[in-house]
């Protein structure tokens, strides 16, 4: 199984359009060590040939420029594309606003949970993506997914499970207890290829999650690879460096650092792999001289990049 990381930034990429901050300005202006990053997805495919895209980013044209693996063959019609199914893990911007670069009737398969295909589907300009080309299914809150494309199945399958997470921005109601949180707004999901029985690799994606719970230790424990939210190294540090308020935790979003935060959460488990990815442009990881990146390598962890590769 090939896992291609297409875009390692949070919400607005990194350098953000209007952002001025240091980090900004630095990646900007070509620092050795600063490199821009497209916002949050990635693309998995067990043949190299039928390709499944977790999370559609605002940037995924770009993205699919980047990666070949991603781009019609040759030698293949005049309208063609590898990949073959999208997977959202939520329904925040920098993960469905991709979606509507996905229109000129291509058809794939659009896996998400009830509520977010609730959400899509109130949306009407979503209806760009016709129904009779694209098909929508559901994803269970807890359980086993067999993906398949428009030909058939593409030899993965996803385990998805719910994560402490926050109803998407743009939904967001006043009054509600913790901004609208509901079963099914933000979920997990294991990746691995079923065709091995059980003994390939295991990929565990979680771009958003907003706390670590027991239950999730236990479940991810023994993950040949995580790819984890890092979206603030401190909680306060957006304002902290002047450029908003909200908190991580306000955002729906674990701090990387700290007593609570994700990699004292997880220091102790058997991972073969520990990545970062959904990193906001706030977060002093992205500066590899800094200490917070410096701290994340000591604890054994990645910072992820734009055009990482794993292979399980």
């Amino acid at each position: 199984m090939k896992i291609r990381i297409l875009g390692s930034a949070a919400g607005g990429g990194f350098p953000q359009w209007n952002c001025n901050a240091p980090l900004s300005r630095a990646v900007r202006a070509g620092k050795p060590g600063f490199l821009a990053r497209t916002q949050s997805s990635i693309a998995a495919s067990a043949d190299g040939a039928g390709w499944v895209v977790f999370n559609a980013s605002p940037d995924i044209r770009e993205q699919i420029a980047a990666a070949p693996d991603l781009q019609p063959r040759a030698d293949g019609p005049l309208r063609h594309t590898p990949i073959k199914a999208v997977v959202l893990t939520n329904a925040d911007v920098d993960h469905i606003a991709g979606l509507l670069s996905l229109r000129e009737r291509e058809g794939f398969m659009l896996y998400a949970t009830a509520r977010v295909l609730k959400t899509l589907a109130e949306n009407s300009i979503f209806q760009v993506l016709n129904p009779d080309v694209v098909e929508r299914r559901e994803l269970p809150l807890s359980g086993t997914t067999e993906l398949e494309g428009r030909d058939g199945p593409l030899g993965l399958t996803v385990e998805t499970f719910p994560v402490s997470g926050k109803v998407a921005l743009f939904l967001e109601q006043d009054g509600e207890a913790n901004f609208g949180t509901a079963p099914g707004d933000t979920i997990g999901i294991m990746l691995r290829e079923p065709a091995k029985n059980g003994t390939s690799g295991q990929l565990f994606y979680i771009p958003g999650c907003a706390a670590v719970d027991d239950a999730l230790r236990q479940r991810i424990d023994g993950g040949d690879c995580l790819m984890f939210d890092g979206t603030v190294f401190h909680d306060t540090e957006m304002a902290d460096t002047g450029v908003g308020t909200k908190t991580g935790g306000r955002m729906g979003h674990l701090e990387i650092g700290g007593p609570a935060g994700s990699i004292e959460a997880l220091k102790d488990l058997d991972l073969g792999r520990r990545i970062f990815v959904h990193i906001n442009n706030t977060n002093p990881i992205l500066d590899p001289g800094s200490e917070a990146a410096m701290a994340v390598r000591s604890a054994g962890w990645e910072v992820g990049y734009d055009g990482m590769e794993v292979i399980l």
